[in-house]
C-alpha cells in the first residue's frame, strides 16, 4: 500500500484554507440593523429592526444566541442593550362574540428588534453584535439624533427623600391607582376593555396600575404552560411520555386518549385560535393505537367527520385534513378527537398552519414546549399594546412578571441545583423583559412575584437577579416583590426597592376590619417600620370574605364608601401611593373611578418629599387626623370614625355633621399662611382662610363636615 507523507507545510496550508473558509462563512452571515427614525424625542421609543439569516432552536435563550446592540451616547458613554426575538400579530376588534373581542393573527415569521429610550439629547450611533456557536459577527453602524421632549423620564425613588417617587427629571410622582391583574379574552377585562379602563382612569386623575403577566392559562402570562389539552386547575393526567420512553429522565411527551368507543377529547387552547376568511389550512398530526381501530376527527370547518385507520400496535399513523374557511369565518371552530373502538390512542405533533406554510397556529397543542425559558408571543404582543395604551393615557405600570408556581418549588433550598436553575431562568426572563419593555417610561416597576411564600429562602434569588438587572437594565427600573403574608425581610432586602404588602379586610380576623382607616394606618406603619428609606405600597387591598372572595358588602356599598376612605387614608398615612384595590371588575361595574379625581386634584401641586408625619390634635377625639408637615406647610386629612364603611353600609347610620372643630398643628414656625379646605367628594375648595401665627404652632378652625375633609396650609 502506498503511504502518503504529510509535511508541516501541508498541515499549514490545510489550516490556512480551513481558517479562510471559516472566516469567509462568518463574513457572509447576514446582520443588518435599521432605525425606525432618524430623530427621536428624549425618553421616547426608538426601534431598531435587526435582520439576520440565522435561525435558532430557542431564540429566547442568550446561551444559544446573544444578540445585543451597543449604543454610543453623545458624551461618549457606551450602553449595552439586549435585543429580543418576537412574533408580530395583526389585531382586529371584532366586538364581543362568545367572549372573543380581539382577533390576533400572526404576521410572517419571527423577527429581531431592539427598543431604546434616549436620556440625553444629541447624536447617537449603534451597532449590533451577534454571538452564537458559529462565532461573533457585527452589523453596520447606524446614527440617529435625540431631541428635547416633554417626557419627564422614568420613575425612581426620590434623590432627596427616597420614601417617595419622582421622575428622572425631578418632578414628584404619587401613585394613584389599583390592580387590573387579569387581562384576557375569557376574563371580564380583555385588551379592548383594558384600553377603555385606562382612558377612564386617566380622565379621573389615576396614574398607576398593577398588571399581571403571570396568570398561567386563565389570562395574560408571558412565561407559562398554556395548553390546548388541559388547564392548570384540572390536573388531568392526559399528557404522558411517548410509549417506550417512560424510563427516560426527560422523555418526549404526547397526549393519551383512552376509554370506551366514542370517548372524545376537545382541543381547547387558552387563546381562541384566529383564522383568516377565505384561506386554506392544513391540520396534521400522528397517532398510535392500542385497541381502537381508528381516530375520528370532528372539525366545524369540514362536512361531517373524518376517520383515520390505525396501523398495527406500535406503529404511528399520520393524518392530514385540508379545509378552506368561509367569507366571515375568523375563528377555529370546535375540534374534537374520539376513539373508534375501546382502548388507548396516543396523539403527537398536532399542527395547524396555512396551506402555504407560515407560523404555527396551534402552538398550545405542543406538549413538549418548554415552560420556563420560552415566552408566549401572543401574550407578549398583548403587553406591547397595554404599554402603548399606558403611554397614551399617562398611566405607569407595576408589572408582576414571573409566574410564581413555575418557580416556587425550585426555591425551597438555596444551595440546590434546582435553585440555581431557577435563578438562571429568571435572569433570562428579566433580560427579555428589559429588552422588549424596558424602554417605556410607563413601565415603572418590575415586580418579581405575586405572593411568593414568605418562608422560602428567596434572599439569594433577589440578590443575584437584582445584580444581573443592574448590569443589563440601562434604565434602572425599580424592583419589588410580594408575599402572601407581610414579609419584613423582603421589605428590608437591599435589592428590593419598594416595600410592599397585601391585605384584605375580612370578618373573623384579629384586625378591626370594620374601620378601613385604622387598618390602613396599621399596615402603613408596618411598611414604614421595615422600609423607612424606600417607597412603600399596599399592593392589594379590599373587602373580602373569610376565604378571600369578593365580599357581598362591597356589592352593597354602591357609593364605594370604603374605597373612597381607603384612598384618602393611604395617601396621608405614610404610603408612597394609594392602597391598590383588587376587585377591579366590581369597581368598573360601579363606575367608581370618579373617586380618584378629587384626590388627584388635591395632590396635583403637592409633594410630600422631605416632610414629616403630621403632629396635630383635633378638638374632637373621634377623628383620625392624618398628614404631613414641614416647618412652614402642612397637608392633612380629617376623618370622622363614624363614617367608616361598616357604620354606613352594615349599620345603616349616616354620620352627623361636625361643627365648631379646631385642629392644632405643632412645630410650625411663625409667618403668613393660606389655608384651603377641600371637599373630598367633588374636589372643590370649600373655604379659603389666611392666618398669621406668632407662636410655634398653628390652630385652625375647620368648616362643618360629616364624613371627611382635607386641608392645605402653605405660606403666602
Amino acid at each position: 500500500m502506498r503511504q502518503t507523507v504529510i509535511t508541516t507545510k501541508m498541515v499549514f496550508i490545510c489550516l490556512t484554507v480551513a481558517l479562510f473558509f471559516t472566516q469567509d462563512s462568518i463574513a457572509r452571515r447576514k446582520l443588518e440593523i435599521q432605525p425606525s427614525a432618524k430623530k427621536v424625542g428624549k425618553y421616547e421609543k426608538l426601534e431598531i429592526l435587526i435582520k439576520t439569516d440565522t435561525t435558532y432552536e430557542n431564540p429566547y435563550n442568550p446561551d444559544e444566541v446573544d444578540l445585543t446592540v451597543t449604543l454610543k451616547a453623545p458624551k461618549g458613554k457606551q450602553i449595552s442593550l439586549p435585543a429580543f426575538y418576537f412574533q408580530d400579530y395583526e389585531r382586529r376588534k371584532l366586538g364581543r362574540r362568545r367572549g372573543r373581542a380581539n382577533w390576533y393573527y400572526p404576521i410572517g415569521r419571527g423577527l429581531w428588534k431592539a427598543r431604546f429610550a434616549t436620556s440625553q439629547t444629541g447624536s447617537y450611533s449603534a451597532t449590533a453584535t451577534l454571538k452564537d456557536n458559529k462565532g461573533t459577527i457585527h452589523s453596520n453602524t447606524i446614527k440617529f439624533d435625540c431631541t428635547p421632549s416633554s417626557n419627564k423620564g422614568f420613575i425612581r425613588a426620590g434623590r432627596k427623600d427616597p420614601r417617595f417617587f419622582e421622575f428622572t427629571e425631578g418632578d414628584p410622582f404619587f401613585a394613584i391607582g389599583q390592580n387590573l391583574a387579569f387581562i384576557g379574552e375569557g376574563q371580564y377585562v380583555n385588551l379592548t376593555k383594558a384600553e377603555q379602563i385606562f382612558e377612564q382612569l386617566s380622565n379621573n386623575g389615576a396614574n398607576f396600575l398593577r398588571i399581571w403577566t403571570c396568570c398561567q392559562d386563565w389570562a395574560m402570562a408571558i412565561e407559562a404552560g398554556k395548553s390546548a389539552w388541559d388547564r392548570s386547575w384540572h390536573r388531568r393526567k392526559i399528557i404522558v411520555p411517548i410509549p417506550g420512553g417512560e424510563n427516560n429522565p426527560t422523555p418526549r411527551k404526547c397526549v393519551k386518549l383512552e376509554g370506551d368507543d366514542g370517548v372524545s377529547l376537545t382541543v381547547s387552547p387558552s387563546h381562541p385560535v384566529a383564522l383568516r376568511p377565505d384561506t386554506s389550512y392544513v391540520l396534521t398530526g400522528r397517532f398510535m393505537a392500542d385497541g381502537p381501530t381508528a381516530l375520528r376527527v370532528n372539525l366545524t370547518h369540514i362536512n361531517g367527520q373524518q376517520t383515520f385507520d390505525a396501523l398495527p400496535k406500535g406503529k404511528w399513523q399520520k393524518f392530514k385534513i385540508e379545509f378552506t374557511t368561509g367569507q366571515n369565518v375568523f375563528w377555529l371552530g370546535r375540534l374534537a378527537l374520539s376513539l373508534l373502538g375501546n382502548g388507548s390512542i396516543w396523539l403527537d405533533n398536532l399542527s395547524l398552519k396555512e396551506a402555504t406554510g407560515g407560523p404555527e397556529l396551534l402552538w398550545e397543542a405542543d406538549v413538549n414546549r418548554p415552560i420556563r425559558g420560552v415566552y408566549n408571543q401572543l401574550d407578549c404582543f398583548m403587553l406591547d399594546k397595554i404599554i402603548e395604551s399606558a403611554e397614551l393615557n399617562g398611566i405607569y405600570l407595576m408589572l408582576c412578571l414571573i409566574t410564581r408556581d413555575l418557580y416556587i418549588n425550585s426555591l425551597s433550598k438555596d444551595k440546590s441545583p434546582e435553585y440555581q436553575q431557577a435563578v438562571n431562568d429568571a435572569k433570562k426572563f428579566m433580560r427579555y423583559a428589559v429588552a422588549r419593555w424596558g424602554y417605556s417610561t410607563s413601565v415603572a416597576v418590575w415586580e418579581y412575584f405575586n405572593e411568593m411564600d414568605p418562608g422560602k429562602p428567596t434572599d439569594r434569588f433577589y440578590t443575584e437577579v437584582g445584580d444581573y438587572l443592574r448590569q443589563i437594565d440601562p434604565y434602572n427600573h425599580l424592583r419589588t416583590t410580594s408575599t402572601w403574608h407581610p414579609s419584613a425581610r423582603d421589605c428590608r432586602h437591599p435589592d428590593i426597592d419598594i416595600g410592599q404588602l397585601h391585605h384584605y379586610m375580612r370578618p373573623g380576623t384579629k384586625e378591626n376590619y370594620k374601620d378601613e382607616v385604622a387598618v390602613i394606618i396599621d399596615k402603613t406603619a408596618f411598611l414604614r417600620e421595615h422600609s423607612p428609606a424606600k417607597p412603600a405600597l399596599i399592593g392589594e387591598f379590599g373587602l373580602a370574605t373569610p376565604k378571600w372572595g369578593l365580599s357581598d358588602h362591597m356589592k352593597q356599598d354602591t357609593e364605594a364608601v370604603h374605597f373612597h376612605n381607603s384612598l384618602w387614608a393611604s395617601a396621608f398615612a405614610g404610603s408612597s401611593g394609594t392602597a391598590m384595590f383588587w376587585w377591579w371588575d366590581q369597581l368598573d361595574r360601579q363606575n367608581a373611578y370618579g373617586h380618584y379625581k378629587p384626590l388627584a386634584d388635591f395632590l396635583e401641586d403637592v409633594s410630600f418629599a422631605n416632610l414629616r408625619k403630621l403632629k396635630a390634635e383635633a378638638s374632637d377625639k373621634q377623628l383620625h387626623v392624618l398628614g404631613y408637615q414641614g416647618s412652614d406647610r402642612a397637608y392633612l386629612w380629617l376623618f370622622n370614625q363614624k363614617a367608616a364603611w361598616s357604620n354606613i353600609i352594615i349599620e345603616k347610620n349616616q354620620p352627623a355633621e361636625i361643627k365648631d372643630l379646631t385642629v392644632t398643628i405643632k412645630d410650625f414656625k411663625p409667618g403668613n399662611y393660606n389655608i384651603e379646605w377641600w371637599n373630598t367628594r367633588d374636589g372643590s375648595i370649600i373655604q379659603k382662610q389666611q392666618i398669621s401665627p406668632k407662636e410655634g404652632k398653628i390652630t385652625v378652625s375647620v368648616p362643618p363636615f360629616s364624613n371627611d375633609i382635607a386641608c392645605k396650609i402653605r405660606p403666602y
